[in-house]
Order: structure tokens, then sequence, then C-alpha cells
């Protein structure tokens, strides 16, 4: 079975996909990791973000894996871990050209399906039911307003998650920094001419800006027991 979840940024993806897998042992697909990543290699390498050619080329060539950890999946460039380098300010910037790359979304979306074609997966994203996994059984458009998502952001920089404590708070200047960020990759993500941010026709919406982890993983672990 695949399951499909996508969304903008910070609107919690990621912890609901990593709760899913991990409740049902599926593969998780973290492709915005898989972006980051080659964002993180062209910084690493000096290549210029603009240059479409060459940072294709460093999709391509590039290796990433997902690998266990003792508390969350650890990401692995070419062999090195760079779970918390891919999850910096510099990197939330650089990602928005990357990923707007068709180069780059080609090689990625083949690593992608490789993966998925290995077993049951969840896959989080932008374009998982549109792009990459068009033929998902589940297919979810996850949502939530932008201050809710850029206090998620803001708390998971100080090692907390505001998707898991109700009370989790983050310095105001900090929130404002990354709520203006998100607002500015919704509107690339949304209007890129490679694979824009869209829901899939069939995808079913969840808005997640009043709800715990806990009821969207409900909610769509329901889907997928309604789907076999």
């Amino acid at each position: 079975m695949k399951v499909a979840i996508d969304g903008p940024a910070g609107s919690g993806k990621s912890t609901v996909a990593k709760a899913i897998a991990k409740k049902c042992g599926f593969t998780l697909l973290d492709t915005g990791a898989m972006y980051r990543s080659v964002a993180l290699a062209c910084v690493q390498r000096g290549v210029d973000l603009n240059d479409t050619d060459a940072v294709a080329q460093v999709a391509r060539e590039v290796k990433i894996s997902f690998v266990p950890g003792e508390k969350v999946q650890r990401v692995l460039l070419d062999g090195e871990d760079v779970t918390s380098d891919i999850r910096t300010p510099l990197i939330d910037k650089a990602v928005t050209p990357v990923s707007a790359n068709p180069g780059v979304r080609e090689a990625m979306v083949a690593q992608q399906r490789a993966i998925g074609e290995q077993g049951d997966v969840v896959a989080e994203g932008r374009d998982i039911g549109t792009v990459v996994f068009p033929d998902a059984e589940v297919k979810v458009f996850l949502t939530a307003d932008p201050a809710a998502r850029a206090l998620r952001r803001a708390v998971q920089r100080d090692g907390g998650d505001a998707a898991t404590d109700a009370h989790a708070t983050a310095d105001q200047s900090a929130v404002e920094e990354i709520m203006a960020d998100l607002i500015r990759r919704d509107k690339a993500d949304s209007t890129r001419e490679a694979s824009p941010l869209r829901p899939a026709e069939d995808a079913v919406h969840i808005d997640s800006s009043n709800k715990t982890v806990d009821m969207v993983v409900s909610m769509i672990i329901q889907m997928m027991e309604g789907a076999r």
C-alpha cells in the first residue's frame, strides 16, 4: 500500500508520516529531506543554485538514503549523516530553487518510485499524490494556518515538538521570521512550473491547525483500513 501525504511546509506532514510508519510498519519516505540533501550538497560544493544544469547534475550524482535511528530516522548523504545539517535556516532558503528545478525533481522522483516498489510506504511531500504516486491508495492534503506552522517550526528548531506539546512556546521574533519564510515558500511551491504544490483531485483535505498528531494519524489510519 502507498500512502501519500502532501501539503505546505510546516503543516505537520513529517511528524504524521513518521507516526504512521511506526504504527503500521511502513517504510517512511521523507521526500523533503531528499531535496534538502541536494540543496546541502550544492552549498557544500559551492554550486550556484540558479545554475539549473549544475544543480540537476548534483542531484543525479548524490546518493541519499534513510536508516533507522534511536529516536528519528537518519538521513545519509553519500554515506554521511546530515539529519541535522539539512534543517537549518540556510537550507530552508536554499531548498526552494533546488526543489523547483525540473532536473532535480526528475532524479528524485525516480529514486522515490524505486523505494515505493519495495513494499508498503508512507510518503510525504508536495507532489506525492499528483506526480510520484498518483496511484496511491490513500491520498491526504494536510494544511494548517501559517501561524500554527511557524510556531511548530520554531519549537522544532529549539528541540521541541509543538505538534505533541500543546504548551510549547518559542521566541516571537523567530516565529515571525519563520512565518514570513513559510509564506514565501508557499507562493514559490504553488506557482513553480515543475510539479507545483496542489492537492490531488481525490485527496482528502485535513486542517491540522487545531488537531493533535494522534487525531490526524487516527483519521489517516481509518482511511487506510477502508482502502484495504
